[in-house]
């Protein structure tokens, strides 16, 4: 057998060998369990719209709000959004008198 021939022979099974330990390889990582942390978005979560804000005996206006409601409330505030129907109407009134 020429040198050539050989070599390509043994190329090939190597390559092969190669080949059948990967796709076992990638089989038993299949295989594993995979561990998963609880769900902790509070949009997603049903326990969060249950429990009472963390605030509410601390702030009034947080009273009767729950968790969910603290958080969207932060962000309302923090984006300078109304916090009342009075403070809508007020700014609703005052974009009228702005347009006429």
């Amino acid at each position: 057998m020429k040198q050539s021939t050989r070599n390509i022979v043994l190329g090939s099974l190597l390559s092969a060998s190669g080949a059948v330990l990967a796709v076992s390889a990638y089989r038993e990582r299949q295989k594993e369990t995979v561990e998963v942390y609880e769900d902790t978005d509070m949009r997603n979560s049903e326990k969060i719209d249950r429990i009472e804000s963390v605030d509410a005996d601390k702030d009034p206006s947080e009273k009767g709000l729950t968790q969910l409601d603290h958080a969207q409330k932060s962000e309302w505030v923090a984006n300078g959004f109304p916090q009342t129907h009075q403070e809508m109407k007020e700014l609703e009134e005052q974009e009228n008198k702005n347009l006429h």
